[in-house]
């Protein structure tokens, strides 16, 4: 792909306002910015499907592709969002039948399971390792399964698809992977998201596939339902303009290329196998797909939803919307998916160099669905908050009520804010907001806990924010604490304390090494923090994917895997009332290992590496077993 942002000056001659109604052939010499999002409009019929679809996409081509992937993403879809994982609960405490007490996988939301590669139920370690699942006894210390997931390349004899993530439901388990050779009858060797349905109950065996095309952006569980949502693109074949003489030929190639793409193009097509083998074939349908007010027609996400006691996968009951997706977030009775529109301000920004416009200011767009009652998600609102998100952390629903944290960049300042969203009709409008957080820096973690808010932004010093919201009209700050460094994870760590995951810095902002601190959160007008565990020159998995963060609050215990020199490990903390000790440290074989993640299951700490699995005493850290996987 060419990525020079000179060829980017084509967007004055072909950005056009990114409805699906107007030619494209009238386009001004500007990039709108993203209007106010008022609901989902599903389409009346497959002719308007399309046509909408075709002005909008030659709407957003340049001279080597669609604009909203640097200007010259090409043909085909999607491999892979790269989309950020994050987590936070531990999933609570939950109790294994025997009795004993284990910690499930590190969750935003109680209740609401989030795909990892390990998961336990207390009786049994089920992990993905080199794209083979691998089944262990916790009594017995021992693999007693293994099953090797994926289809096998006709040619290479090598597997074709990737296995890196799963979710537990009783004897079974979801592997959600990537087919690399999925194919379909008239479309052979497409990629696609793949969902493999495994049953545990014996010997681990499949019972059912599922492979759409599209990269998987994220999925949520709730009981025994997974919500998985899939990001597409069109697969439009756009011609070799590398002879064309000059960047307008080069559109007009590309424009004519999109008026020509069947709305095949764009319907994600699926197949789905069941255990005795019987494949069923499939694409989106017309009239599952809706239209917010302002889109681009080059990606459309796709929520589907799996029983996960059921026979078989089945067709996953397929919704889609025209829209980008970058960031889920679910409470157990709603899912939204927020959809960041950076790309404008980029295309926007390249224009302004040409013809005199005024600066697009980024936004972010949220769908709503709801995923209360058994079937396909209903859909319910949808809006629209300047600014852009971290992560999932930066949203949080509480009494109807959804608030999200962005940060804004816009006229050479940067500054963050907190609205607060209220339902009304099909709308997510704006109930109240507090702003001006931060001032120059950007926003480095976030979290609601009920009705208060912790905002972490830095640039030299890390100012943690506590915010008021129990007014949703009027949300406001009421404390701040300045302190070297910033944390970019948080966690709640009962009676009034948070505890804070980032890296130290010096007075110049120059970053110094993984810090643990412990804050006193019990005065919101008045956070302190009394306590910090400094590594010097340390980092941390768990700094950008909290599922790598372990607090268990029965015993004190905070285990984070750390990367130092050449030595990776997972460093035991104990957290008391005002100190943060070190324990110590559990290292694998192999002097490169990297462990990825730390369970408790009874009085025994399991770590786990692509080479296995070590079981440790909790309170003394002995080693009990090591397990090779």
């Amino acid at each position: 792909m060419r990525r020079s942002l000179a060829a980017l000056s084509a967007l004055v001659f072909v950005v056009a306002g990114c409805t699906g109604g107007g030619s494209p052939k009238s386009a001004p010499a500007t990039v709108a910015g993203p209007e106010p999002v008022f609901k989902l409009v599903a389409f009346d019929s497959c002719e308007q499907l399309l046509s909408s679809l075709r002005d909008a996409a030659a709407g957003v081509v340049g001279p080597w592709g669609f604009l909203n992937d640097g200007g010259m993403l090409r043909g085909g879809r999607a491999e892979d969002t790269g989309a950020q994982r994050q987590g936070g609960l531990n999933g609570g405490k939950a109790a294994a039948p025997a009795g004993q007490e284990f910690s499930g996988t590190n969750t935003h939301e109680a209740g609401v399971d989030e795909p990892d590669l390990v998961k336990t139920d207390g009786k049994r370690i089920v992990t993905l390792s080199r794209g083979t699942l691998k089944v262990v006894d916790v009594a017995g210390r021992a693999v007693t399964g293994s099953l090797a997931i994926g289809t096998v390349d006709d040619v290479s004899g090598k597997s074709a698809a990737n296995a890196t993530e799963l979710l537990l439901s009783g004897d079974r388990a979801l592997v959600l992977g990537y087919d690399y050779r999925a194919g379909f009858d008239d479309v052979p060797g497409v990629s696609g998201a793949q969902m493999t349905l495994v049953d545990l109950a014996g010997a681990p065996k499949v019972i059912g596939r599922f492979t759409v095309e599209g990269g998987l952006l994220d999925a949520r569980q709730v009981g025994g339902t997974a919500r998985v949502v899939v990001v597409s693109r069109p697969r439009i074949a756009f011609p070799d303009n590398s002879k064309l003489g000059s960047d307008d030929a080069r559109i007009a190639a590309n424009r004519s290329a999109v008026m020509a793409a069947p709305v095949d193009a764009w319907l994600p097509k699926w197949a789905a196998t069941d255990a005795a083998g019987k494949r069923t074939e499939g694409r989106v349908d017309c009239g599952a797909v809706s239209r917010p007010a302002t889109y681009s027609a080059t990606s459309m996400l796709t929520v589907l939803t799996f029983d996960l006691g059921g026979a078989a996968l089945g067709g996953g009951d397929p919704v889609s919307v025209v829209a980008d997706g970058d960031t889920v977030y679910a409470n157990g009775p709603s899912l939204y998916i927020a959809n960041d529109q950076r790309w404008r301000v980029l295309a926007a920004d390249v224009v302004r160099r040409k013809v005199a416009t005024s600066p697009a200011r980024p936004s972010t767009q949220v769908f709503k669905f709801d995923i209360g009652a058994p079937g396909s998600p209903r859909f319910v609102a949808s809006g629209e908050v300047p600014g852009w998100l971290l992560n999932q952390y930066s949203m949080s629903e509480w009494d109807g009520h959804l608030r999200i944290a962005t940060t804004m960049s816009a006229d050479n300042t940067t500054a963050s804010a907190v609205y607060v969203l209220r339902r009304d009709g099909g709308r997510l409008t704006e109930a109240g907001r507090v702003d001006g957080l931060g001032k120059g820096e950007r926003i480095y973690s976030v979290r609601f806990i009920g009705t208060t808010g912790y905002v972490v932004t830095f640039r030299q010093t890390d100012p943690l924010y506590t915010l008021d919201l129990r007014d949703p009209a009027a949300p406001k700050v009421v404390g701040e604490l300045k302190i070297p460094g910033y944390s970019a994870y948080l966690h709640p760590a009962g009676d009034g304390r948070l505890l804070g995951l980032g890296q130290d810095a010096n007075a110049q902002g120059r970053v110094q090494g993984m810090q643990v601190s412990l804050f006193d959160v019990r005065d919101p007008a008045h956070p302190s923090r009394v306590a910090q565990f400094k590594r010097q020159g340390g980092s941390s998995e768990a700094e950008y994917d909290p599922h790598a963060f372990l607090y268990w609050a029965p015993l004190g215990l905070l285990a984070v895997p750390v990367w130092r020199d050449t030595q990776p490990a997972v460093l035991v903390l104990k957290v008391g009332d005002s100190a943060i000790t070190e324990a110590g440290a559990i290292t694998h074989p192999g002097r490169y290992t990297a462990i990825r993640r730390s369970l408790i299951i009874g009085g025994t700490l399991w770590t786990l590496s692509e080479q296995g699995l070590k079981a440790t005493d909790a309170a003394t850290l002995a080693e009990q077993a090591w397990i090779a996987l």
